[in-house]
């Protein structure tokens, strides 16, 4: 069991019958010692994101959720379809809410973790980095300014970022999929 205090950034627990995992977090403390945890929560199925609020006594079941490789195949009208690593046979579709922010990061045949609730494939764990090439990089122009600034790029999976201005076409960029930031050129 899982006490209000427990609910830290990442922990998978089970509320209202459904699987969720914490996204945000902050502890309050109140008169007389008492706290409440206020939690931004994503339902690991449907990909809702709610804000709830727990207070001590609270206890919460820990969800049990076993990983598997599997691997990304293609996207069409807003799905995205997976196969287990092992069996290409054994395709599953999730949509663009249940993987969330980072969808638009997916390259084919990329391999990824999948999060496996009750024998079901319910959800992916995307890595927090990932390589893209640039596919489309306005020229560099070079302004009357200090600091070098950034421009627009298209990635190689349709992914639109802001880069340094020295990235043109056919480079590697690292991307956080958290925050779909720059983090590096690799080439």
């Amino acid at each position: 069991m899982l006490s209000h205090t427990d609910l830290k950034k990442g922990t998978l627990f089970i509320y209202n019958d459904m699987p969720y995992e914490v996204v945000d977090y902050s502890l309050n403390f109140q008169g007389r010692g008492s706290s409440t945890a206020q939690v931004k929560i994503k339902n690991l199925i449907t990909g809702n994101v709610l804000s709830q609020n727990f207070k001590s006594g609270d206890n919460l079941e820990e969800a049990e959720i076993e990983r598997k490789e599997i691997k990304f195949l293609y996207t069409n009208k807003g799905e995205y379809f997976f196969c287990e690593a092992d069996n290409p046979a054994k395709r599953f579709p999730l949509n663009a809410e249940q993987i969330g922010f980072g969808s638009k990061f997916l390259k084919p045949n990329v391999i990824l973790t999948g999060l496996v609730f009750d024998e079901k494939i319910i959800n992916i764990e995307l890595p927090i980095k990932v390589q893209l090439k640039v596919v489309e990089a306005a020229a560099y122009l070079r302004g009357g300014r200090a600091t070098e600034g950034t421009k627009e790029v298209v990635l190689e999976t349709g992914a639109k970022i802001q880069a340094p201005c020295f990235i043109k076409e056919g480079d590697i960029v690292e991307v956080n999929t958290e925050t779909g930031l720059y983090t590096r050129r690799v080439e």
